[in-house]
């Protein structure tokens, strides 16, 4: 019966062959049980949702229409003006509590929209559907003309059955509301001519 000294080339081979099994092994188990860590690292629904930007397609967005989409756990409304709507802005100054949207435009305006139409292209106007008095969601009046609750020169926008707000189709409000400030418009940029990003205003 033969003896195998320590040290000697069948005890190197074979322990050689075990080590590179063991690392093997404990590759595949230490991948296995890496992957579902580094996977906890990622946003869940819940914070996507939180403060995730939204893509939006309008294509299908008919002048007079409103499309309504969830960012931030807010309403976001997105209409397509009708040259009638939009030649009516320019009519309603003289009415309004702040038509050029100086109050507080870091919070309600961004730069981009500071303009008659608060809106980066005229016709395709976006605001956080919530009233500025105490977080009311107002209804859309688009319809011109004497309405219950509304003057008998309206020119279309949007009341707040609450307490009686009201704001035209650039979301200004009226003067003498309770609201005190215009509605808020979210940060938005195009990425296409029918694809809007709410929540993020730089293109990536």
């Amino acid at each position: 019966m033969s003896e195998t000294l320590v040290g000697s080339p069948e005890i190197d081979s074979s322990k050689r062959t075990w080590m590179i099994a063991s690392g093997c092994a404990g590759a595949v188990g230490g991948l296995a049980t890496a992957i579902p860590f580094v996977s906890t690292f990622q946003p869940s629904e819940r914070a996507k949702a939180a403060g995730a930007a939204v893509e939006v397609d309008i294509a299908d967005l008919k002048p007079g229409e409103k499309l309504t989409v969830e960012w931030r756990g807010k309403p976001v409304w997105i209409v397509r003006r009708t040259p009638e709507q939009l030649a009516a802005l320019s009519k309603l100054t003289d009415q309004l509590a702040d038509p050029e949207s100086k109050r507080k435009p870091e919070e309600f305006t961004p730069v981009y929209a500071r303009n008659e139409g608060r809106s980066i292209k005229p016709e395709v106007f976006v605001a956080v559907g919530i009233c500025t008095h105490l977080g009311c969601s107002p209804s859309d009046k688009f319809q011109i003309g004497a309405q219950p609750s509304l003057p008998d020169d309206w020119q279309g926008g949007f009341l707040c059955p609450c307490h009686g707000s009201t704001f035209d189709m650039a979301g200004r409000v009226y003067k003498n509301k309770p609201a005190p400030d215009n509605l808020e418009v979210p940060p938005h940029v195009f990425l296409s001519d029918s694809k809007l990003l709410i929540g993020e205003d730089k293109k990536a």
